[in-house]
């Protein structure tokens, strides 16, 4: 999952630093697409060998808004098409049962020809799945080797991005295909959550609907700033292990100096405190010593972390990769590691890989939606490697410095997310 994140967002920059200069004639109302797709797993854990699902298949559909060229992120964007898509898919087996997911996504455009285009496409959502280890499993039966271990609960998160390719018919009408991946999990909030990752194919088709009368492109100034502070307090659940369906209280709070290399990527440095109930001795899964006392300092952790931010107006996307400073859990995983021994790991020391809360490192990555003025809300997932610990849910404010050159008075320091801020600067 690192790999491909980090992949992901190298395709991201180097598409939108070296984006085609053309641009459609008009200024589209709305589109409507339908793809037919067909996919495979990847990764099969040893109970997706067991079920041995046929491949799955299914239909995207899109609901989206091309460029209107009336918006700053718009413009920023090369004229980037948004949009909500729903997602059916038969997973392949009556075990794994069928999927609907709903999501938004946005369509980077990295190629915009007469006769086709070539987008990168980023989603992020909720699936909802019809079966679940829950639903088909005896409680006194956990152990099931034909159960569901994919799915620990009906509702998922749904990751999904790949290339898209356009080929124009006609000035209402367009072929569509897609080559994609697609992740489902919930990011242990229930256990048991192995989780799918789907690569994917499909080809469809895209109805245009054209406005009556075409609007003037507007050409927008630069954002007034280029640092921002982001301070962020959020919470979540964890669920440890199966057997005792136990949860745990997680929290994090997180402050980071973005610098907007451009006006839609930003890159800085941020400081992080998180708390996990779940490390110690109460829960079945048997990750922790059971030999020692816990207090409250052992279950937290602090680091420092790279952050990227990929900017779509009022959407953030976030990546972000950091080290512990402060993690005295490391000294309480119930193994004996074959360099240095029982409970005696240094503060950056080799992964045994006994489980998702055994590393030194960790990943972040979610969204950020501005729901007032600089005020958002954030749904992040952190990692460790590829296995998720948890998923929080928080709000935060970014605060903005307007650039000297840019500030219109002696108090204007602080910029402001309102309408029609671009007519001030």
């Amino acid at each position: 999952m690192k790999r491909l994140i980090i992949l992901a967002l190298g395709a991201v920059l180097c598409a939108n630093a070296a984006l085609a200069q053309y641009y459609k004639a008009g200024n589209d109302r709305f589109s409507v697409k339908v793809q037919p797709f067909v996919g495979d797993y990847l990764d099969k854990h040893h109970n997706m060998k067991i079920i041995n699902p046929t491949l799955p298949s299914g239909v995207n559909l899109g609901f989206e808004l091309p460029s209107s060229q009336q918006r700053p992120w718009q413009q920023y964007l090369n004229n980037s098409t948004a949009g909500v898509g729903i997602t059916y898919m038969d997973m392949g087996d009556k075990v794994m049962g069928h999927t609907v997911s709903i999501y938004p996504y946005i369509v980077l455009n990295c190629l915009r020809r007469e006769h086709v285009e070539l987008g990168i496409k980023l989603a992020a959502g909720l699936g909802y799945c019809t079966e679940s280890h829950w639903t088909n499993t005896l409680d006194t039966d956990t152990d099931d080797p034909t159960a569901n271990y994919t799915f620990g609960s009906n509702l998922n998160a749904y990751l999904t991005g790949g290339l898209n390719f356009n080929f124009p018919i006609s000035r209402n009408i367009a072929l569509n295909a897609e080559l994609g991946f697609a992740h489902m999990s919930n990011g242990r909030i229930k256990e048991p959550n192995k989780g799918a990752n789907i690569l994917y194919g499909g080809i469809g088709a895209i109805a245009t609907v054209n406005p009556e009368k075409e609007k003037e492109p507007i050409r927008f100034p630069s954002l007034p700033y280029r640092w921002s502070l982001n301070i962020t307090g959020a919470v979540g659940s964890q669920n440890a292990d199966m057997a005792d369906e136990k949860n745990f209280f997680i929290s994090t709070f997180h402050a980071g100096a973005i610098y907007n290399v451009t006006n839609w990527y930003g890159v800085g440095l941020g400081a992080d405190v998180f708390f996990n109930d779940a490390i110690g001795a109460e829960s079945n899964r048997g990750l922790f010593r059971t030999d020692i006392t816990y207090k409250q300092r052992d279950k937290i952790r602090a680091g420092v972390s790279l952050n990227n931010e990929l900017q779509f107006g009022r959407v953030t996307a976030m990546v972000d990769w950091g080290i512990y400073l402060y993690n005295p859990a490391r000294h309480c995983y119930n193994s004996d590691h074959p360099i240095y021994g029982y409970g005696k790991r240094p503060l950056f020391y080799k992964g045994e890989g006994a489980g998702s809360d055994e590393a030194w490192n960790y990943i972040r990555f979610g969204v950020k939606c501005r729901v007032w003025d600089n005020l958002y809300v954030q749904a992040l997932a952190k990692t460790h490697y590829h296995i998720a610990e948890m998923i929080e849910f928080g709000v935060g404010y970014q605060i903005p410095f307007i650039s000297k050159n840019k500030r219109q008075t002696g108090k204007d320091i602080i910029f402001h997310n309102r309408e029609g801020w671009w007519n001030n600067y």
